[in-house]
């Protein structure tokens, strides 16, 4: 069972979404266990200060060193960190099903401007991006990769069977999905979905999925060829 403790300032924020539909199901039955921990908790003055001015001048705040060290002392024991941050590698879908094998996940959400630099280094934490763009803090960030790791974990989905078909897996966007009516504003459902001609329609599903890849996202088409060649 994967455990998760997310550090932050806001822990109102979770379980979020993560609350509802599978992955509150699956918090619920146990198959994967949340700890939120408040960070203000390991403050070390009266006013629960967490956050400083940056050295060397510039706008925004960061988070100080001292006050996030007392907080992960206390509650990371074993297993992997990683601070959400822009500056991280992508958050892939391989990525995800790494961490899906993990037994304990160490999650740190910042705010203001993120975190000392010397946390990382100390820790070896590992950042990880949902995105380039910016958020108001890494809350969003985690919940969102929890969400992608946590559906990957056994007896959380329905069908198992529909993850090997969906975006990403095996570097292809997935196929596109019809269903009834048959005639709709005037477009039909495709012929070959309706044959009954499982081979065929598995046949026309793929070359589907590589069209919309090499479309729309070349990069990952590439990816596609090579693990052919491979």
């Amino acid at each position: 069972m994967l455990k998760v403790k997310v550090l932050t300032i806001f822990p109102e924020i979770f379980p979020g979404f993560l609350g509802y539909s599978l992955t509150g199901k699956a918090l619920e039955e146990q198959k994967w266990q949340l700890q939120v921990v408040n960070i203000r908790d390991y403050a070390l003055d009266k006013h629960k200060s967490v956050d400083d001015t940056p050295c060397g001048g510039g706008a925004g705040m960061i988070m100080r060193p001292d006050v996030l060290s007392r907080a992960i002392e206390a509650n990371h024991h074993k297993g992997r960190m990683i601070y959400m941050s822009p500056k991280g590698i992508p958050l892939t879908q391989e990525k995800v099903h790494e961490l899906a094998k993990e037994e304990e996940l160490t999650i740190i959400c910042a705010r203001f401007e993120g975190i000392d630099e010397r946390i990382i280094k100390a820790y070896d934490i590992e950042e990880i991006s949902i995105g380039d763009y910016i958020l108001t803090g890494g809350e969003q960030a985690a919940q969102i990769m929890l969400d992608a790791v946590v559906r990957l974990l056994p007896g959380v989905l329905g069908n198992e069977e529909s993850l090997a078909d969906e975006s990403f897996e095996n570097y292809l966007l997935e196929y596109p999905q019809y269903t009834r009516p048959i005639e709709w504003q005037g477009q039909q459902v495709p012929e070959i979905l309706l044959s009954g001609h499982h081979q065929k329609i598995a046949e026309w599903r793929k070359q589907q999925a590589e069209i919309a890849t090499k479309t729309r996202r070349p990069d990952l088409f590439k990816k596609y060829l090579d693990s052919k060649n491979s």
